[in-house]
């Protein structure tokens, strides 16, 4: 099987409904995986920054092939965050899994097929050339990611680093990060107030990277 090039990407909407058996086999390759019953979550590496084009090519060959009864849905995780840049906020959408797309399918050698040779992907995830489908609680925490009502915070900032306060009454104060609670969307920032060294806790959007 040949790897298609990103300028690539755009030759699906050419393919017409023929049988990936006869079409796609021509290259002589065997399918090394062993069909399994059921459909499952399988996951599919591709091009960085390509996955939303994968999903769409694949869905086109799903469509032009008469797959819609082995591979029954394409997902590029994203969630959203909220990013604090120039001390304006914006929400913005990012990927959970970059160079990854989810493709819920019945594993069989025609799936397999049209799934591997979509242009962009790279390969399926899994032990050694057998695909690893997803278990049931990974796939249930990837779903709560993506439907979380509220926004994730991105932080640019560590412990150790410098910080700039942006908001509240220690507005345009500089410190250092001691302490970063993900949980609580909080940090804390030792600040110098009056010669001494104090602690102020604030919110994540309260702080940027100095």
């Amino acid at each position: 099987m040949s790897k298609h090039d990103p300028e690539e990407l755009d030759r699906t909407k050419h393919e017409t409904k023929t049988s990936p058996s006869n079409a796609e086999k021509s290259s002589g390759a065997a399918m090394p995986v062993e069909s399994t019953d059921g459909p499952a979550w399988y996951v599919v590496h591709c091009y960085s920054g390509y996955e939303n084009k994968v999903r769409h090519n694949l869905e086109q060959r799903i469509e032009t092939m008469g797959m819609k009864n082995s591979i029954f849905d394409v997902v590029v995780p994203t969630q959203e965050e909220i990013e604090v840049r120039d001390g304006k906020r914006r929400v913005v959408e990012r990927h959970i899994f970059p160079g990854y797309v989810l493709v819920k399918m019945a594993l069989t050698e025609e799936s397999w097929y049209v799934v591997r040779n979509t242009p962009g992907v790279t390969g399926f995830v899994g032990m050694g050339t057998q695909p690893t489908p997803l278990r049931p609680e990974e796939v249930n925490q990837i779903i709560k990611r993506m439907e979380a009502e509220v926004p994730t915070v991105k932080v640019s900032f560590k412990v150790g680093e410098r910080a700039r306060i942006v908001d509240g009454p220690f507005n345009d104060f500089r410190g250092i990060v001691s302490e970063i609670d993900m949980e609580r969307n909080k940090v804390r920032v030792m600040v110098n107030f009056f010669g001494r060294e104090t602690p102020v806790e604030l919110d994540f959007l309260q702080v940027e990277k100095a």
